[in-house]
């Protein structure tokens, strides 16, 4: 196991005219659990494919501790790597798959055979060892090929790229939960590529958010969520994403329209801002003061409510209690609280809501 260090890499498919990785460094600490999160085509697999070796950067060196493997093959890193789809021997048992990276390496018989049974009994896939692979459901051949990734105890990383595509749904909560306790077992550095949230949310001790090829937000998953950087991260986390209101900075006072809604925590300037504010956080209040809103409709989800709304020409959810009575065309006041409520300009962070005080705008 070693520390990943990435030192100014970045890759280009066409010659330099692009970036699909902009360049970048980066150090993925050794034996913790990483998501690397983010849209289609972000460059969440080109990064992986750098650090296992099947791509070479066209800038920037990788070190595996001290070591610069920029220029070493796949082979020669250690490095285990799980693709979105099966890649098995078909005509091998399930058995034969998961003891194939062990036996190729000269494991002892002993260790071969219990390191395959350990694996195997946390995936799942005792009753199915003596079958051959290609006998198996695509979901279960994934599983396999999961299994293949993780039986080798002494690897720098283990690399997996959205390795849940295929599996049922229904096995992708125990899955999660399981490669947990495998990370527990072996202390593998982990790195899980994945454009979903809710995996990169439950599975990782640190989550890598991705866009346009840049690294925009690295935190623990409550950061990600309560404490966005930037925008980007406050949409594409959560369900629904964050709401974003276009508001101003007059004097010291953050107004919405006509309401004052906060002034301004860190003296920022006067101008243009948006407030970032998260359904979870958006409460209604019966009368002014408050943010004037008019109900467009409401999602019922049996649990909570769903309350869509339109300051102006601006789309805000407020996630309400269920049964909460509201309906279409309804009048509303909207309350943002200043401890849950961000400034943004040019996307980015670049302060917070704090409460009024008594004070007006000048």
């Amino acid at each position: 196991m070693a520390d990943i260090r990435l030192e100014g890499v970045g890759h280009s498919y066409d010659g330099g005219t692009t970036w699909a990785l902009k360049p970048m460094t980066w150090t993925w600490r050794t034996s913790r659990a990483y998501a690397l999160l983010g849209p289609s085509g972000c460059g969440k697999t080109t990064l992986l494919n750098i650090i296992s070796g099947l791509i070479t950067p066209t800038a920037g060196r990788i070190f595996f501790d001290d070591r610069d493997v920029t220029d070493v093959p796949t082979a020669g890193r250690n490095i285990a790597q799980v693709f979105q789809f099966p890649v098995l021997y078909e005509e091998m048992s399930v058995y034969d798959n998961l003891a194939f990276p062990l036996r190729n390496r000269k494991y002892p018989k002993a260790e071969i055979d219990q390191r395959v049974r350990q694996v195997s009994r946390l995936l799942g896939l005792d009753h199915l060892l003596r079958r051959r692979s290609r006998r198996l459901d695509p979901g279960r051949q994934q599983i396999v090929s999961l299994g293949r990734g993780l039986v080798r105890s002494q690897v720098a990383a283990v690399l997996l790229d959205e390795p849940l595509t295929v599996v049922d749904p229904a096995l992708k909560w125990t899955l999660r939960s399981k490669l947990k306790e495998i990370h527990r077992d072996t202390g593998h550095t982990l790195i899980y590529v994945t454009h979903d949230q809710t995996e990169a949310l439950t599975f990782a001790d640190e989550v890598v958010v991705l866009n346009e090829g840049a690294i925009v937000q690295a935190g623990e998953p409550a950061e990600l969520f309560l404490s966005p950087s930037h925008e980007f991260v406050g949409h594409f986390i959560g369900s629904p994403g964050m709401n974003m209101v276009p508001a101003e900075i007059v004097g010291d006072v953050v107004r919405v329209g006509q309401a004052d809604v906060g002034s301004v925590a860190d003296g920022l300037p006067p101008g243009p801002v948006r407030i970032g504010v998260r359904p979870e956080f958006v409460s209604f209040t019966r009368a002014s003061p408050g943010v004037a809103a008019r109900v467009t409709g409401v999602d019922r989800m049996g649990a909570y409510d769903l309350v869509h709304t339109q300051v102006g020409e601006h789309p805000v959810i407020a996630r309400t209690t269920a049964g909460s009575g509201y309906r279409p065309d309804a009048e509303a006041f909207l309350h943002f609280p200043p401890d849950r409520t961000f400034l943004f300009r040019d996307q980015v962070r670049c302060g917070f809501l704090a409460p009024l005080d008594g004070r007006s705008a000048t």
